[in-house]
């Protein structure tokens, strides 16, 4: 489903499907992206070694965000990381089972696809001597992602904990599903096989099928950033914002703790992930200057029916919010802003 722009001024399909996504429910298909499964004895205390955030004291039906990374701090990627009953690509098994409270059965690791390569290496290369096994689930499993104040209730998810991470198995008409509950909606992972049956019931509930366009300009204006487009691997997720979702500083050593504590302790990250308001719009990976200076290039970019042309970026830390800053060759400028964006009129050239 396109949602194309005109001059760039939102169509009215963007703006039908913004307000779905920020008054309703609307739906998106993310089957493409990366899912792994971790299962064995020693799966919480391997991974626990190798990401940012906490672990150990991870339960079924909970969930952590974190990131992996090179001995430097740098990133390799982040992953949603899933305590699961069972393995979600048995989902039929899974719903009739009930949920333990002494400790996962598996992991399901959610990551970008570009992400998905990097993860598995890291997992083959460093399990060995642990009581581990490592699947591959990205073209086993769909995952529909369900966004909106009305996601969970449409779903029937309303009984899922309210925490982030928080999972639970979920039949919706007959289709066998692990219900995530986000930081926007609910995210349902059922069998591939299943996942179109999935999106019509949801639809027939009332869900409104919305476009990436449309699903990325939320994710914009709420200012999380993603792997691939506002983070590669010559970031450290301090200058990504990422402390405090993705990061544990009480637990024990993971690969690039050291960086990444140095900085938080002692140091400035000399970047910081910002938001933009753009004069008209503009390209990812379009240079910003400062005064004739390189500070950092676009990210992820939007066209949002309430802000105009948005986007985030990794800037110096020179440019403070507030600072106006050149885009490109072609005359577009964007003014710094803190995230997520405030309301409000979109910039004019």
């Amino acid at each position: 489903m396109a949602a194309a722009t005109t001059a760039g001024v939102p169509t009215p399909v963007l703006a039908s499907e913004h307000h779905a996504l920020t008054r309703g429910c609307a739906s998106l298909d993310r089957s493409e992206r990366g899912k792994l499964v971790l299962s064995g004895a020693g799966a919480v205390e391997f991974l626990n070694g190798q990401v940012t955030n906490e672990l150990a004291d991870l339960r079924s039906g909970e969930g952590r965000y974190a990131a992996f990374l090179t001995h430097k701090g740098k990133m390799l990627g982040d992953v949603r990381i899933l305590a699961v009953g069972a393995d979600p690509a048995r989902a039929a098994d899974h719903a009739r089972g009930a949920s333990s409270t002494r400790g996962p059965g598996g992991l399901l690791l959610d990551t970008e696809r570009v992400a998905l390569q990097p993860l598995f290496d890291m997992i083959r290369r460093f399990k060995v001597g642990y009581q581990v096994e490592l699947h591959k689930r990205t073209l086993e499993l769909g995952l529909i992602s369900l966004l909106g104040p009305r996601a969970a209730s449409l779903a029937g998810a309303t009984q899922l904990a309210r925490d982030e991470h928080a999972n639970g198995s979920l039949e919706v008409d007959g289709v066998h599903t692990l219900a995530v509950r986000t930081e926007h909606g609910v995210d349902l992972i059922c069998d591939a096989a299943d996942t179109e049956r999935l999106h019509a019931a949801l639809r027939g509930r009332g869900a409104t099928e919305v476009s990436v366009a449309a699903a990325e300009c939320l994710r914009v204006e709420r200012g999380r950033p993603r792997y691939g487009v506002d983070m590669d691997d010559t970031t450290i997720p301090q200058e990504a914002g990422l402390n405090a979702r993705a990061v544990s500083f009480t637990k024990g050593c993971y690969v690039g703790q050291e960086t990444v504590a140095r900085l938080h302790y002692k140091g400035k990250p000399n970047r910081h992930l910002r938001g933009l308001r753009l004069s008209a719009p503009a390209c990812t990976g379009d240079q910003l200057q400062l005064a004739g200076r390189p500070v950092g290039r676009l990210g992820s970019v939007a066209l949002s029916p309430a802000l105009g042309p948005i986007a985030l970026a990794l800037v110096r830390r020179e440019a403070e919010p507030g600072a106006v800053l050149d885009v490109g060759e072609d005359g577009v400028t964007a003014r710094v802003s803190e995230l997520p964006f405030a309301g409000g009129t979109p910039q004019r050239r």
